[in-house]
């Protein structure tokens, strides 16, 4: 199917999905912001290092940029181990434990909502080295701000789990997790609209409270 072709089919919605993105983005930052103070507190508190944990994503149409998370591992997590994380990840602190569990963690792209980054809902954002190995098919997926959440995210929510499981963690993703993640995108970018992404945070929200 031609994403292109059908998002600019959307282009209406998908101005309505910014405008929606900024205001929401915004009343939630004034809202949420002395939970972020706790959160990046207790993060302080019982580990080394910053509370946020800043790592290159891939964006729209491909541009790199810096994806924000409250720090649920040790820090310079990434170069003690491999850029994928498996359930009881012995770098996983005891506050990012919890923060994973409950995606608190996750709270903190707000900030990259709001500047235009990231959407509330969208295709994950990838690391620059498995965006790298994208065919041209599975590359559509950049043609839109990654988000938050989407389809993908509540299937595999609980992602790290699955590759505890297998006997080879990156090769598991690789080959078997991405690309059904993609495929799950590829429906999203099918399907893309105000009142689909606020179906799919609702079904989020449902998801996190569920398990």
């Amino acid at each position: 199917m031609d994403i292109a072709g059908v998002l600019k089919r959307k282009k209406a919605q998908l101005v309505l999905k910014r405008i929606m993105d900024i205001l929401i983005s915004a009343a939630a930052l004034l809202a949420l912001w002395p939970l972020f103070l706790l959160i990046a507190l207790a993060i302080r508190l019982d580990s080394r290092g910053p509370a946020f944990y800043r790592q290159e994503r891939v964006g729209k149409d491909g541009e790199p940029f810096r994806i924000f998370k409250f720090r649920t591992m040790v820090q310079d997590a990434d170069r003690k181990g491999p850029e994928i994380t498996v359930g009881g990840d012995s770098r996983i602190t005891r506050v990012g434990a919890f923060l994973r569990k409950t995606k608190l963690d996750e709270l903190a792209q707000l900030i990259n909502v709001f500047s235009g980054e990231m959407s509330f809902v969208g295709p994950r954002p990838e690391v620059p080295r498995y965006v790298r190995l994208y065919t041209p098919y599975q590359r559509q997926v950049l043609l839109v701000r990654p988000g938050i959440t989407d389809y993908a995210s509540i299937a595999y929510r609980n992602e790290n789990d699955l590759l505890a499981e297998a006997d080879d963690p990156e090769r598991c993703y690789v080959e078997k997790i991405m690309p059904d993640k993609i495929e799950l995108n590829m429906r999203y970018l099918r399907e893309i609209s105000p009142a689909t992404d606020l179906k799919l945070i609702l079904k989020t929200i449902a998801a996190v409270i569920g398990d």
